[in-house]
């Protein structure tokens, strides 16, 4: 009797917060269609994959998507091109939006979903060129940035859902997740990406001289932990943005001048960041859009 009186307003408070979540993440139109067909098709990785486990998980994907961004920021040719190109400030949720769409389709959709995002974005890079403020051009189809972009992208990725899934990954299936989600850097024109943890962190150091905090990294860091568009979102995000902060490297942080001594990062942060993603977890379980993608994988309606 109980748990039947309380079923019905939990089951109103679940799906209130999960249209708020998709409203946030992915627009009003969901685009099932990009997901619930053809019969058969497992996309680019199917469902056995380490790329749907770990990119399935929306605790680790929204913290490891703000730490992603923090970590970008700090390549100055890369936060040139996004301060004189993107429309983060002006648009936050629809750059949100545009960004998850692209994950989600490359990653759940189908095959010919997957394959016209890539294509879609090639033909967007072109067009994105210009000259940083320390003088040096730039370009978004420039390989070795593309390499940069989806490197700091896929390791806070993979940290965020380490860190916030009850089932993290072992070492092996670490290395096949980096091996596997190369195949989207590769198609969009990046080259040498690294494919496992060594690679990664060998990587990560290569490039360490040459990434630094610009103005408008500093400014894209501000930005970040105050976006939201009413005060409970603005609540939820510093949650989130806090617990992606603890995600990055250390000399991240310090790059980006984050103070978050570790004792507040693992005894506050951390658990907030943790409890904040179980009620995502709970409230989002398996959406539409990864019911509709197993669905259209096992060939069934």
């Amino acid at each position: 009797m109980t748990e039947s009186r309380w079923r019905r307003p939990l089951g109103a408070v679940r799906a209130r917060l999960m249209a708020e979540v998709n409203s946030a993440v992915h627009g009003q139109d969901l685009h099932l269609e990009r997901y619930d067909r053809p019969l058969g098709d497992p996309g680019l990785f199917g469902p056995q994959s380490v790329v749907w486990r770990v990119h399935g998980h929306p605790a680790g994907m929204l913290t490891g998507g703000f730490a992603a961004l923090l970590l970008q920021s700090l390549h100055p040719l890369a936060m040139a091109a996004v301060d004189a190109h993107s429309d983060f400030r002006t648009d936050p949720t629809g750059r949100l939006n545009r960004t998850a769409r692209f994950v989600t389709t490359t990653t759940l959709g189908s095959t010919a979903a997957a394959e016209q995002a890539i294509e879609s974005v090639r033909r967007i890079h072109p067009r994105i060129h210009g000259t940083a403020p320390d003088g040096r051009p730039y370009r978004a189809d420039d390989p070795e940035l593309l390499t940069w972009v989806h490197t700091a992208e896929v390791r806070c990725f993979l940290a965020g859902y380490q860190t916030y899934s009850a089932t993290p990954l072992t070492a092996a299936e670490c290395d096949s997740y980096y091996a596997q989600v190369a195949l989207i850097a590769e198609r969009l024109g990046a080259v040498e990406v690294p494919r496992s943890r060594a690679e990664v962190e060998r990587y990560l150091d290569r490039l360490r001289p040459e990434l630094r905090a610009t103005p408008a990294a500093l400014d894209c860091a501000r930005f970040l932990r105050g976006f939201g568009r009413s005060a409970r979102e603005r609540a939820v995000v510093r949650v989130l943005t806090n617990g992606s902060v603890d995600l990055l490297p250390d000399w991240a942080r310090a790059e980006l001048g984050i103070r978050r001594p570790g004792p507040v990062r693992a005894g506050w942060d951390r658990p907030l960041a943790r409890g904040c993603g179980r009620l995502l977890v709970w409230a989002c379980g398996p959406s539409e859009i990864r019911r509709a993608a197993h669905a259209r994988a096992a060939g069934r309606q």
